[in-house]
C-alpha cells in the first residue's frame, strides 16, 4: 500500500525528472556547451583566462547535479568572516585590469568620457581608479580644496553612471598622507604641514591632521556609495620625521618611522571600513618596502588593505618584486594589487608617449604574473594601469590622455593575450582604426578612437614646430643680419629682411591657422586651464618668436635702413 509520504517523495521525483527534460531539450535545441575554466592565478589572461583544465559539462551531469540536490539536504553557507579579504573584483578573465585617471592635471570633461568609457571596455578594462584630487566637488569647510573647473556632484553622478552602463568598476583614489599639495598650499593648512616650507605632507601627529583627511575620505566616501575598493593612496611621504612632533614622538619610539608610517595608515584604512561595512582599502606599497614584515603584522594593516606594488620602469627588476611579494606575505596580506603605467611614467615633462617603454614595462608584469603560481597563499587583486599627468601638484602635465590612447590600447591587448602578438594588434587595430607601429612610437592611419585628432596634431606640432622654426632662425640672413642686437636697436638693411620675411610670414600664417585649428579641438575635451598650460608649455615660446621677428621685420623695414636707434624696443 502506498504511504502518504512515498507519494509526495514521487510526485517531487517527477518534477525533477521534468525540470531536466526541459533543461536537456533547451541545450539540445541551442547546441552549446558550458565548460568549467579553473583559473591559474599565475597565468595573467593569455588569451583570457589560462585554462588548467577546460571540463565539458555533460548532459548526464546535469541530470546527476539534479538527483543529487533532491537527495541531500540543504548545508547552510559558512559564516564570512568580518573583515576577511571577500567580494574581490577579479573578473572571470582573471585579475581586474584597471585603467588609471590621475586628474591633478588635464581632467577632462565629462562629455570625453562618454566616449573613452566604452573604448576603456572594448580594450579590455575592467574599472577605472578615479584620482579625485582638487576636481571633487568638496563642500563645507573644504571647499576651498575644490579646483575652479572641479566636476560638479551631477558630473559625479554621471561619471558613475556611465562607468555602470560600460561595466567599469570605479575605484576612489583619496591621498591621505603624502602627495597632499593641492590641499597643504592653503594657507589655512600651513600649520598641518610635516615640513612647515613644504606642502608635500600631513604632520601625522597634530590632531587636526586625521580629521582633515577622515572629512575628505567621507565626502567621496558618500559620494561613492556602492564602491567595493577604496585607495587611499599613502605614497611618498616626503620628509617624514622632520616636524618636532615627529622628532619627540620618534625620541620615545627607538626612532622607528616605519612604525610612525604604520600608525596614521592603520588609523586611516580603519576608519575607511568601518565607516561602510565590505570596503576594501588599497594603498601604494613603497612606503612600506623598507618596515620589516614583523612589525607590518604587529600593526594590522595587513587585515585592512591590500598593498600596491609598483613599478613604471622599461627594465625593472622581477625578482626583486618577487621579494616584495615574499616579504608582503610574511606580513599577513592576503592580496595584492600591482601597477604599471601606460603613460606620465617616463619624463616629468614627456610630450609624446615612448611606447616600447610602456610595451616591455608591461611585459616585465606578465613576466611577474606568470610567477605568482609560486605565492598560492596570495591573491593578485588586480593590476592598476597608471596614467599619470603630472609628477605631482607643483610640477608640468605630462602626455595629454588622447595621446596615450594607443599606449593603453597596446598595454591592455598584450595582458590581455600575454603578448602584443598578432591577435593583440590586430584587436586593437580594429578598434582604434589605426595601426599601433611600436618601433616608430605611432599609430599609423586616421584612427577613429576619441580624441584621434587631439592625437595626430600633437604628434605634428611635436616633431614639426620647434624644428621649422629652429630651422628658419638658422636662416643666413637672420643669423647674419637680424639678430636679437639689430632687433633691439631697430637695424636692419631692408634687402636683407626682404631675403627672408616671405618665408616668416608664410611659417607664421601656417601655424597661426593650424594652432587655432588645434586650440578648438582642445576645448571640445579640457577646460581652459589645461588648454592654456599645454600652450604654454608647448606652443606658445615658438609661435612668439615668429610673432616678435615678423612684428619687428615690418617695424625695421619702414625704418629704410637708418642709423641705430637710441630707443630701444
Amino acid at each position: 500500500m502506498v504511504t502518504k509520504r512515498q507519494a509526495l517523495r514521487a510526485v517531487a521525483l517527477c518534477l525533477v525528472l521534468v525540470a531536466a527534460v526541459k533543461l536537456l531539450l533547451s541545450e539540445y535545441r541551442t547546441e552549446r556547451k558550458q565548460k568549467l575554466a579553473i583559473v591559474d592565478p599565475g597565468s595573467f589572461w593569455h588569451q583570457g583566462p589560462k585554462v588548467k583544465e577546460a571540463v565539458t559539462v555533460h548532459k548526464s551531469e546535469v541530470l546527476n547535479s539534479f538527483f543529487n540536490w533532491a537527495q541531500k539536504p540543504e548545508v547552510p553557507e559558512p559564516p564570512v568572516e568580518k573583515g576577511a579579504d571577500t567580494a574581490p573584483l577579479e573578473t572571470s578573465k582573471g585579475p581586474a585590469r584597471i585603467v588609471h585617471l590621475d586628474l591633478k592635471g588635464a581632467a577632462p570633461k565629462v562629455k570625453y568620457m562618454k566616449q573613452i568609457f566604452p573604448l576603456f571596455s572594448s580594450l579590455g578594462a575592467d574599472g577605472v581608479l578615479l584620482e579625485y584630487e582638487d576636481m571633487f566637488p568638496y563642500h563645507g569647510n573644504l571647499t576651498i580644496l575644490r579646483s575652479p573647473y572641479a566636476y560638479s556632484m551631477e558630473d559625479i553622478e554621471e561619471i558613475k553612471s556611465l562607468a555602470k552602463l560600460n561595466k567599469l568598476e570605479l575605484i576612489p583614489l583619496v591621498q591621505v598622507f603624502g602627495h597632499l599639495e593641492f590641499v597643504l598650499k592653503h594657507e589655512r593648512y600651513f600649520h598641518l604641514r610635516e615640513v612647515r616650507a613644504f606642502p608635500n605632507s600631513l604632520n601625522p601627529h597634530h590632531p587636526g591632521s586625521v580629521a582633515l583627511v577622515k572629512d575628505m575620505v567621507s565626502q567621496v566616501m558618500d559620494c561613492h556609495p556602492d564602491a567595493r575598493w577604496f585607495h587611499m593612496g599613502a605614497d611618498e611621504v616626503r620628509g617624514l620625521g622632520e616636524s618636532q612632533d615627529s622628532k619627540n614622538w620618534l625620541h620615545s619610539n627607538k626612532g622607528d618611522v616605519g612604525k610612525m608610517f604604520l600608525n596614521h595608515a592603520v588609523s586611516l584604512a580603519r576608519f575607511i571600513t568601518e565607516r561602510r561595512s565590505g570596503v576594501r582599502v588599497i594603498l601604494w606599497d613603497d612606503m612600506l618596502r623598507k618596515i620589516s614584515p614583523a612589525t607590518i603584522k604587529e600593526s594590522g594593516l595587513q587585515d585592512l588593505a591590500s598593498p600596491t606594488i609598483w613599478n613604471y620602469l622599461k627594465k625593472m627588476d622581477t625578482d626583486g618584486i618577487g621579494t616584495l611579494i615574499s616579504r608582503y606575505h610574511e606580513a599577513g596580506f592576503k592580496g595584492v594589487w600591482f601597477a604599471s603605467a601606460f603613460k606620465g611614467g617616463t619624463g616629468i615633462d614627456q610630450r609624446w608617449t615612448p611606447l616600447d617603454y610602456q610595451l616591455q614595462n608591461h611585459l616585465s608584469w606578465i613576466k611577474v604574473m606568470n610567477s605568482m603560481t609560486k605565492y598560492p597563499s596570495v591573491t593578485l587583486h588586480g593590476i592598476l594601469l597608471t596614467g599619470w599627468q603630472r609628477f605631482e601638484h607643483h610640477t608640468v602635465l605630462c602626455e595629454l590622455l588622447p595621446v596615450g590612447i594607443p599606449s593603453l590600447a597596446m598595454c591592455l591587448q598584450s595582458l590581455k593575450h600575454g603578448a602584443f602578438d598578432e591577435k593583440a594588434k590586430m584587436e586593437a587595430h580594429h578598434i582604434l582604426g589605426c595601426t599601433i607601429k611600436v618601433e616608430k612610437d605611432i599609430c599609423e592611419g586616421s584612427g577613429a578612437f576619441s580624441g584621434s585628432q587631439i592625437y595626430h596634431m600633437v604628434f605634428y606640432i611635436h616633431t614639426n614646430l620647434q624644428k621649422e622654426v629652429e630651422a628658419l632662425m638658422k636662416h643666413y640672413h637672420i643669423k647674419g643680419g637680424f639678430s636679437r642686437y639689430h632687433r633691439k636697436y631697430n637695424f636692419a638693411n631692408p634687402r636683407i629682411i626682404g631675403f627672408f620675411q616671405g618665408r616668416l610670414k608664410k611659417l607664421l600664417d601656417k601655424w597661426e591657422t593650424y594652432i587655432e585649428n588645434f586650440r578648438m579641438e582642445m576645448e571640445g575635451i579640457y577646460f581652459p586651464d589645461t588648454v592654456e598650460e599645454w600652450m604654454e608649455e608647448n606652443v606658445n615660446a615658438n609661435m612668439d618668436l615668429l610673432r616678435e621677428n615678423a612684428r619687428d621685420a615690418e617695424r625695421i623695414l619702414k625704418l629704410n635702413g637708418q642709423p641705430k636707434s637710441l630707443k630701444t624696443f
